[in-house]
């Protein structure tokens, strides 16, 4: 009977019963209060995964509904309630932008070094309600905003006071905190709840981002339709009332789940360890490298229940010195511990060192995605005015602005299908957990982003021939191949991120993605100056124009981009477990019957 069972099933159900052997020991809230925090009293914890997913997944829905609710119509709410100029309103809205995407790293290294990511998130909702609540008095109390003004009866409209200013500014710097709290740590904290040493366990987390990002763009698709009616056509007090309650709701949603959530601790700061390494590697920089990696260099007994003994890889050798022995260096009395850290690295450090060194050209990649997404969405905007956007007979028109939502139906509609029909499908075919492997699904939606940079000037080029205005739905193509290149490449790449990093710096992994969201944000203002002070593309009148050949600018260098990833990806080294050291392998991008093979296809 025993024989008869599939192989793969077979290697599943040993690999189960490893993983129940081996299991991340961590802190319940129940845990918690009983336990102290030591190795050997620390006790093991059973990962419920989809049973918490309701109270980690209805957090993240309410809370970008909440959020994002209420940011896609600021700039229309600073205009027109505080009366503030466009020009000002903008640069206020694109520094709280960069500010929050920036934060996103300061509350990824709090959360990994003292607090751990649960403490984090339950501060940073809190924060956000708090921020809302304010920003929805500001709306409700006439002390708190300008007088209203009718600017074309010929009326004068006055700005904010210093105080109405102060409390605006004071609701932005608690959505802010939040947002710095909650961006890196949500995904993070969802996939802690799946046993990762476990063949069902790594197919929860794959889901589980394919499944986060489905209600991710489900959020935005009912924020950028109902909350912003309610915003621009019955009253301001209520459009931002609705997301504050919806807020607060978020945050009752994530506390009745906190008996059921898994909670890793902190392990310390990550940096400091990055640092030691790296000091120390310079300070040896003339010390000859050994021959033998395990007989010269400080590999004590893994002892971490978080992080993983990682194996040993012979990519930046220059930093292997770090863990060299030489005459001068000292252990303490254990014999297992440098007496400087500053001139002797472990082993094991040196290659989280390794594993940043080995992102970082990835993501620089996704750098440059992002800035092709951006503007996109930018003229998107602008084209959408020089259409005809009335349905049928109805008198009824499409706002400009509201074009974005096929790209998010796109991302609705293919995600489960993804998910449930094409990753079993691909499985079965490769023998890989994700159908793919990770940089494989990135370049595929690199590949995607030129061709919707591709279409986006064909209709561009069709839109400035024609004499009269053409149907707005010429714009759904692109959009939909945006969609489709952000569930390959968007999707793809926050999977990469946390299972590349070290599992104490996961947080730092969700921060990661954001600082490439800040940096392409900058990135694309200053493509857009240098070309609008150039060239006459990117006149205020399309027509007038030349926004098809910016489109196919953008798109060469996004082709550019593609080649420097397929290079990077074929250099890439996936992360792997000691398996000398007692590890389990952690992550699905090698076939399963050859864990050997250490190099990344693609």
């Amino acid at each position: 009977m025993e024989a008869a069972k599939p192989q793969q099933q077979r290697e599943e159900e040993q690999e189960r019963k490893v993983g129940m052997e081996k299991t991340v020991k961590v802190f319940s809230s129940e845990e918690e209060a009983d336990s102290p925090w030591s190795d050997a009293d620390e006790p093991v914890q059973n990962h419920r995964g989809w049973k918490a997913m309701p109270y980690v997944i209805g957090n993240e829905t309410f809370e970008k509904l909440g959020t994002i609710g209420t940011l896609s119509n600021m700039l229309v709410y600073l205009t027109t309630v505080y009366h503030i100029p466009s020009v000002s309103a903008a640069t206020l809205l694109n520094i709280f932008s960069g500010t929050s995407n920036l934060a996103t790293v300061a509350g990824a290294f709090i959360s990994d070094t003292y607090l751990g990511r649960y403490n984090t998130l339950a501060a940073a909702t809190i924060s956000s309600f708090v921020g809302l609540v304010i920003l929805t008095l500001t709306a409700a109390l006439h002390s708190l905003h300008p007088p209203s003004c009718n600017p074309k009866a010929g009326e004068q409209c006055h700005g904010p006071s210093g105080g109405q200013l102060a409390v605006l500014l004071a609701s932005f710097f608690f959505l802010v905190v939040g947002a710095g709290g909650i961006r890196p740590c949500n995904l993070a904290f969802g996939a802690d709840q799946f046993n990762p040493r476990t063949a069902d366990g790594r197919r929860g987390i794959a889901s589980f981002f394919n499944w986060y990002y489905f209600t991710f763009t489900v959020a935005m698709m009912l924020s950028a339709t109902v909350i912003i009616y309610l915003q621009s056509n019955v009253n301001w007090a209520l459009g931002l009332a609705v997301p504050a309650a919806l807020m607060g709701l978020s945050c009752a949603v994530f506390f009745m789940g906190t008996r059921l959530y898994v909670r890793v601790r902190p392990e310390g700061s990550p940096f400091t360890s990055f640092a030691h390494v790296l000091v120390a590697a310079v300070r040896k920089r003339r010390l000859p490298l050994p021959d033998e990696t395990s007989s010269q260099m400080l590999d004590p007994p893994h002892r971490s229940k978080l992080v993983s003994k990682l194996a040993y890889t012979d990519q930046f050798t220059c930093l292997d010195r770090a863990a060299v022995q030489g005459p001068e260096d000292e252990l303490n009395a254990d014999g297992k511990t440098a007496a400087d850290p500053w001139r002797l690295c472990t082993l094991q450090q040196v290659e989280e060192v390794k594993c940043l060194a080995r992102i970082i050209p990835v993501w620089s990649s996704g750098i440059v995605y992002f800035v092709v997404l951006t503007q996109l969405g930018t003229y998107t905007v602008l084209q959408a005015a020089q259409t005809d956007r009335r349905l049928g007979r109805s008198g009824f028109e499409i706002p400009q602005g509201s074009f974005v939502v096929f790209n998010m139906l796109t991302l609705t509609l293919w995600i489960p299908v993804y998910d449930r029909l094409l990753v079993p499908a691909l499985r079965r075919i490769t023998g890989r957990e994700g159908g793919i492997t990770l940089l494989q699904r990135i370049g595929v939606g690199l590949a995607l982003s030129v061709a919707t940079m591709a279409v986006a000037a064909a209709v561009e080029h069709e839109r400035r021939r024609r004499s009269a205005p053409m149907s707005c739905f010429w714009l759904v193509p692109q959009q939909v191949v945006a969609g489709f290149s952000e569930a390959f490449s968007g999707i793809g790449q926050t999977e990469f991120y946390y299972r590349q990093f070290p599992e104490n710096m996961r947080s730092v992994a969700g921060a990661l993605y954001f600082l490439g969201f800040a940096l392409a944000s900058y990135a694309s203002g200053l493509m857009v100056m240098v070309v609008h002070r150039t060239t006459s593309w990117l006149a205020e009148d399309l027509d007038e124009g030349r926004v098809d050949l910016f489109y196919l600018i953008t798109g060469a260098i996004a082709a550019v981009n593609l080649v420097y990833f397929v290079a990077c990806a074929r250099w890439y080294r996936f992360k792997k477990a000691d398996q000398d050291a007692g590890g389990v392998e952690l992550d699905d991008d090698s076939p399963r019957k050859n864990d050997s093979a250490s190099a990344a296809s693609v």
